[in-house]
């Protein structure tokens, strides 16, 4: 098993304890540099990984195969845990390089564990609200949405539909025992105001 795991924003105060539990927990734990090995050093010795900071995307195909083949054995015979600065659900080495392990291991089974965002962090250290919606990308044309306290979601995800929305997500009271997720056509008529939608087109 390897957990793609979010280690905030890089202030050791900011690290989450379901991440130091796992870290503690992990047979191997890898990071993608020293900022993230100064971070789990209290707890764990890394192997540190090669992730070139490059436009070269076959340099950086190269080196992701490099690593895919180093945590493969790890994830294969134990529990490897990745940490990642950030989340490693927003624009994230893990993705790509769980992209790959799928496609070269595909026995391999990988889930994430959140992190303290950039963009929660930031909101915080500048000192503002982020209230009434907010776009956050990095290209041109954000291809989904992310909805907060959606009580309608079979309604929402019909408007979005009219939209050229496509993909859908709903995720009602997460990390809470009765969690559920929901996806695409089985989406609820109505859900908990706990609830956050993803949507892509």
């Amino acid at each position: 098993m390897l957990i793609g795991l979010g280690l905030g924003p890089g202030n050791p105060e900011l690290l989450t304890l379901r991440a130091v539990r796992l870290l503690k927990e992990a047979d191997t734990v890898f990071v993608p540099g020293k900022i993230a090995q100064d971070l789990v050093a209290p707890y764990r010795d890394a192997v540190v990984l090669n992730f070139p900071m490059t436009g070269d995307e076959l340099h950086i195909r190269a080196c992701l195969e490099e690593n895919a083949d180093k945590i493969a054995p790890a994830a294969a015979n134990g529990l490897a845990v990745f940490g990642i600065l950030g989340d490693p659900n927003f624009f994230s080495t893990f993705s790509r390089l769980s992209s790959l392990l799928t496609e070269k291991y595909p026995s391999i089974e990988y889930r994430t564990e959140p992190g303290i965002s950039s963009i929660t962090a930031f909101a915080a250290a500048a000192g503002i609200s982020l209230n009434g919606g907010f776009i956050v990308s990095d290209g041109p044309i954000p291809e989904s949405r992310i909805l907060l306290k959606v009580k309608h979601p079979r309604e929402k995800a019909d408007e979005l539909r009219r939209e050229g929305y496509r993909k859908f997500v709903l995720v009602e009271r997460m990390y809470f025992s009765d969690m559920k997720v929901y996806r695409d056509w089985d989406l609820p008529e109505n859900s908990d105001y706990l609830s956050v939608m993803y949507a892509r087109r």
